[in-house]
């Protein structure tokens, strides 16, 4: 079962020196264990992914510059893909934006 992302997933850029959380804007309805479902329009810089400290590519802070999430799932929320925990996100600046770890917590059955 994919695994999807909610509000306050961390994630990481292979660029960055800092893991920072998703902030999810792009929709306000569909939500696992309380937290919204990330979609593949939360990619605004600052608002959506915050900087994930000092960036190596410009050996200055990180002013995360999203183009795009790939890897997203089939299903939609009002026209948007879902973001799963393979999902990924490509920077302009050069790096690689992945999940490192799902807010969303799951039950052993």
């Amino acid at each position: 079962m994919p695994q999807h992302i909610t509000d306050t997933t961390q994630l990481k850029c292979d660029k960055g020196t800092a893991m920072t959380p998703i902030t999810v804007t792009s929709q306000s309805f569909m939500s696992i264990d309380g937290k919204l479902q990330a979609t593949e329009e939360d990619k605004q810089p600052d608002t959506n992914i915050k900087p994930f400290g000092m960036c190596s590519v410009l050996r200055s802070s990180c002013s995360p510059s999203p183009v795009k999430w790939g890897n997203t799932s089939d299903f939609e929320i009002e026209g948007k893909k879902e973001l799963l925990a393979s999902s990924t996100c490509h920077c302009s600046i050069g790096g690689k934006i992945t999940v490192v770890k799902s807010a969303q917590s799951f039950v052993e059955e």
